[in-house]
């Protein structure tokens, strides 16, 4: 009878039928099936995590992928080399990991749909106050392509946020032209309406 083996995380288990990291050359090679799964419930159940990155609270994984062998089954038929595991494309503000909430998409994606949240403080998303005194300013900056792209500058924040806003749901839509996949491509649509109905 084998070693029980320890939670991951306080509440995942671990049942591969195989070993999930092995030492090559003096480096470990984890599988990359684990490495997405352990991920997952890090960012969910780590209060290390947490304190980091506080949006991830109060996530959680649903039951049955708490199993291992059972999330790779389901990460078998995804495309996903050189994805990232993302919770909250297909139901807005989602804070459940699981089969009918998940999709692999880009890294590029899925930066494009952070809103930044916790970096951008007072002001709307996109919008960037500029200048002193009297002369104050608001810009609204969007990144297409990984480089930053300057949409003017408003007296008003609104304003400004207006212009964002419909500049990001025009590229948000361009991004989803280039899909093929109906899923992801119907999923960024939605977030695109978001944006500028």
């Amino acid at each position: 009878m084998g070693k029980k083996r320890k939670l991951v995380w306080g509440v995942g288990i671990n049942d591969a039928d195989y070993v999930v990291c092995r030492t090559l050359n003096g480096k470990r090679v984890w599988c990359p099936y684990y490495r997405k799964w352990l991920s997952m419930l890090e960012r969910c159940y780590s209060a290390a995590e947490h304190v980091r990155r506080p949006n991830y609270a109060d996530c959680t994984v649903v039951p049955e992928w708490l199993y291992f062998m059972t999330f790779r089954a389901w990460m078998l038929r995804q495309d996903w080399q050189g994805k990232q595991l993302d919770k909250d494309l297909l139901i807005q503000g989602n804070k459940v990991y699981g089969p009918k909430s998940c999709l692999f998409v880009t890294k590029e994606i899925n930066n494009l749909l952070n809103d930044h949240g916790a970096a951008r403080g007072d002001h709307a998303e996109g919008v960037y106050r500029y200048g002193r005194g009297k002369y104050i300013r608001f810009k609204p900056q969007i990144s297409i392509d990984g480089e930053q792209k300057c949409l003017g500058y408003f007296e008003a924040e609104e304003e400004a946020t207006i212009v964002y806003r419909k500049a990001k749901g025009e590229y948000i839509r361009q991004v989803a032209n280039e899909q093929s996949d109906m899923v992801l491509k119907a999923a960024l649509y939605r977030q695109a309406d978001k944006y500028y109905p």
